[in-house]
């Protein structure tokens, strides 16, 4: 196996889960995103701002399937819509490939959020009732995309540390 690949919705714990991982197994992490803001040298943010996000998701699969086609080992934390545009859904079960849908329930994941809007442009200016919605409708709509993951892990009640041991376990 040459790639471990992280998904879910945002505020899953998707980059915490990868850098626990990347110490755990020995391996390189990469985050998608960060590594399409130091290729664009913009920010994510920015980069829907100037360019919009068709422009973003095509730069995004470009980026997601070069580490993936790569022969280095790495866990790669993805943005929550990853697999949900341009087929990357399809890069989730290759040969070399072990991809886990980081799940969480919907009350669980409005905390997570609710606590952290101004750090998320898509959900900054949303009202409370607003973000429940938005997260139920995100959620179904891209259900499909998350359950072709390898395995599902759901991450409720769970620590960082847990659900690190819970996918090393399943690694070996």
């Amino acid at each position: 196996m040459q790639k471990v690949i992280l998904i879910g919705y945002m505020a899953v714990g998707k980059t915490t889960i990868a850098q626990l991982l990347a110490i755990k197994m020995k391996w390189k992490w990469v985050d998608l995103d960060k590594t399409i803001e130091k290729k664009m040298n913009l920010s994510i943010k920015e980069l829907f701002q100037q360019k919009g996000e068709i422009y973003f998701r095509r730069i995004e699969h470009e980026v997601f399937k070069e580490l993936v086609e790569n022969n280095e080992r790495l866990i790669i934390s993805t943005g929550g819509g990853t697999p949900c545009y341009a087929n990357n859904h399809l890069f989730l079960n290759g040969d070399a490939v072990f991809s886990v849908y980081l799940q969480a329930s919907i009350p669980v994941i409005f905390e997570r959020l609710k606590k952290a809007k101004s750090e998320r442009p898509l959900v900054a200016n949303q009202t409370e009732d607003e973000l429940k919605k938005f997260i139920a409708k995100n959620l179904f709509d891209r259900s499909y995309f998350y359950n072709q993951a390898t395995v599902k892990i759901n991450v409720d009640t769970k620590t960082p540390e847990e659900i690190t041991d819970e996918i090393g376990q399943l690694l070996n």
